[in-house]
């Protein structure tokens, strides 16, 4: 909170009737899609949106050449059909997740589209969420794309785009950030400000006003989100969902319903998918980039790193999320943390907790004469909450070890003067006091269980 990760069988692996029948009447099933419903043909139609070719006069070493161009039509939201499938009633989703946790990727998104037709759309973003494209076409049915152009995304993402448009045979539908927004943003804080103050508010304008307005022409949603692509923030993601942030075409809370189909599957699962089906991919990944997005909040990670640790690196925080997923609590992670914040219940009940003046203490010791272990927590924070159970088994190992594992509560009045003096900037923040030296060592990473604490630990005092 910024204050207030091997399995080689891809999921359609996993032989059940609908797989089957997709595999044995893939080549019928794409020609039957092809019958001219209503939506075909305005999918037709935008194919043959293309602006005809026009003959332009060069002059080449004192000949004259006929270069012919062909420009094709930009997609925005307003190409969407002018009247939608009406969108499900009385559908219990709840029932419908519990259902798809026994379903593949392909009936998942099948069902989907069975339920919502063209009043749904594939959310990509140019990295491995390709795969729901190809899931899309495995089921026969027509299917709508759109992705968010940010204006600031990697030259090798746009020649996906590109890629994935021809070998698909679709039009993406692109969105883009409001101009005076951007222009604002840029010419009062510079190119680079999410350097500085966090990428919250950069994402806002290029990312998400973007995408909530283009949400509100739609009635259901697909993202590629999965459960292994970020510790806390991802874990709680169902397969399908009202969902909890955003507004659909009717507007108003539930008017927009997202489905998750690759949300049970691993990296791996995907990959291999990719690689037997020889789906486009974006060129980042032969790089070592795993989780893609904006040029300037994206690197390539090493081996064994979070595939979301490559994304707003900078930032010390478990919230690698832009806004666009923030929200995976479940309904009773939800009320428990609005009851926290409400009653301030407290939180690593079985750790010893310390006041100011023994945490300053520490701070300003010469030399330590123990090792210990602080936690820095806010009892309202959902990854200080999600860190409660690794924290507290760490904090036993450790006891065992002769290190003290403490934990000091920096929100409210406190919060100010632990960014001052404790290089606060996040919850939690987890800092060493180590024996034998004066002052401490801030884990700089999110990874926060008790096999990368112990890590943590150990390569700054020895082992233990």
């Amino acid at each position: 909170c910024t204050p207030p990760a091997d399995s080689h069988s891809p999921p359609h692996s996993r032989r059940r009737p609908l797989d089957k029948k997709m595999a044995s009447s893939s080549c019928t099933t794409m020609s039957a899609a092809r019958t001219l419903t209503p939506f075909s043909r305005l999918r037709a139609q935008r194919r043959s949106s293309v602006k005809k070719a026009t003959p332009l006069r060069l002059g080449v070493r004192g000949r004259t050449t006929t270069l012919v161009t062909q420009t094709r039509a930009t997609s925005t939201e307003s190409e969407v059909p002018s009247t939608m499938q009406t969108p499900p009633t009385n559908v219990d989703w709840e029932a419908l997740d519990s259902q798809f946790q026994d379903d593949t990727v392909v009936q998942i998104m099948d069902k989907a589209l069975e339920l919502f037709g063209d009043g749904l759309a594939i959310a990509f973003s140019g990295a491995e969420d390709v795969a729901l494209i190809q899931y899309a076409k495995l089921t026969g049915r027509p299917f709508r794309v759109f992705s968010l152009d940010t204006g600031r995304l990697n030259p090798e993402t746009y020649q996906l785009f590109d890629d994935v448009e021809k070998h698909f045979d679709i039009k993406i539908e692109f969105t883009f950030p409001d101009e005076d927004a951007v222009t604002k943003l840029v010419n009062e804080k510079g190119m680079f400000s999410f350097y500085e103050d966090g990428h919250k508010e950069c994402c806002g304008v290029r990312k998400v006003q973007p995408l909530r307005k283009k949400l509100k022409t739609l009635n259901a949603w697909v993202t590629g989100q999965r459960k292994d692509q970020s510790p806390g923030t991802r874990m709680a993601v169902p397969a399908v969902q009202v969902d909890p942030v955003f507004e659909g075409a009717a507007g108003g809370a539930g008017s927009l319903v997202k489905f998750n189909p690759l949300t049970n599957a691993t990296s791996q699962e995907v990959w291999d998918f990719l690689r037997v089906m020889g789906t486009p991919v974006n060129k980042l990944h032969e790089m070592g980039y795993v989780s893609i997005g904006c040029a300037p909040c994206t690197r390539p990670v090493l081996p064994g790193q979070q595939e979301r640790e490559g994304r707003w690196w900078w930032e010390d925080s478990a919230m690698k999320e832009c806004g666009l997923h923030s929200g995976n609590l479940t309904a009773e992670q939800q009320a428990k943390q609005d009851e926290r914040e409400a009653t301030e219940e407290d939180i690593f009940n079985e750790v010893t907790a310390v006041d100011h003046a023994a945490i300053d203490a520490l701070r300003v010791e010469p030399t330590h004469s123990k090792t210990t272990l602080a936690v820095l927590y806010a009892p309202w924070c959902p990854f200080c909450q999600a860190m409660v159970a690794g924290y507290e088994e760490a904090a036993a190992s450790f006891a065992a070890k002769g290190v003290d594992v403490v934990k000091f509560r920096a929100d409210g009045d406190e919060k100010e003067w632990s960014k001052e003096n404790l290089e606060l900037k996040s919850f939690p923040t987890v800092l060493l006091f180590p024996e034998g030296r004066g002052g401490f060592v801030k884990l700089g990473s999110e990874r926060r269980d008790p096999d990368s604490l112990n890590i943590f630990v150990e390569s700054i005092v020895g082992k233990l």
